[in-house]
Formats: C-alpha cells, structure tokens, sequence
C-alpha cells in the first residue's frame, strides 16, 4: 500500500463511503453521478494506493484518516487477533441465539397443530 498517495476531493468522497462499506449504487445515488464514474474514481483510488481489493483500501484509509501505522507491530497483531476472537465469539454466540429462537418457534407451531388436532378428536 501506498502511504503517500494523494487523491482527488471526488476521489476522497468516494473513498469514503467505499471504505464505511457503501456498494457503488449507493455511492453514485449519494454524490449524483453514474455508476461508471464511480467505477472510474475506484479504479484511480485503487491504483494510486496501490489496493487490489476493497478490505485492503478500507485499511489504507483507516489508517491513513486515525493516524494509524501502517506497519503491524507483534502487539499489534495479537491485539487484532484477541478483537478478532472476541468478535467471532459474539458471532457464534448470535448464531446460536437465532437457532434457538428458530428452533423454539417451530416448537411452538408444532405444539399448536397438536393442541387443535386434539381438540378436534375430542369434539
């Protein structure tokens, strides 16, 4: 990645929505110009910071926007791997959750259906 790159006004506009994770249809309707210009602009973003995918450039501005180095430390990487953790536990943990909650809700739908198929054999 390219530290120094310098972009454009239109090109940081861009970057911007593109790095907080805006698909280009949004970026375009947000700032009133086509989809091809925002294509165009990433393309120029991409090869003046020398990013070949949107997570590499999300890092790039990041770092470059909060004063953050651009090289990784050792206590760096084990502090993003002990954040990394904690958020793939909270993912799984919700995972769970919407199973559950699935899972009780088919419950409860089958014990409906029994409740009213008994009540109709006792009638």
């Amino acid at each position: 990645m390219n530290a120094d790159a310098k972009l454009t006004r239109r090109e940081i506009q861009v970057g911007k929505l593109i790095a907080w994770g805006a698909c280009k249809k949004t970026v375009a309707d947000r700032l009133f110009i086509s989809i091809h210009t925002v294509e165009n602009h990433v393309r120029n973003i991409f090869e003046k910071t020398e990013c070949r995918s949107v997570n590499e450039f999300s890092a790039w501005y990041f770092c470059k926007n909060f004063g953050i180095s651009m090289e990784l430390s050792p206590l760096r990487s084990i502090l993003a791997i002990f954040l990394l953790s904690i958020y793939i536990s909270g993912d799984i943990s919700n995972s769970l959750d919407q199973f559950t909650r699935i899972r009780t809700n088919r419950t409860t739908k089958i014990e409906r259906i029994r409740t009213r198929s008994r009540r109709e054999d006792y009638y």
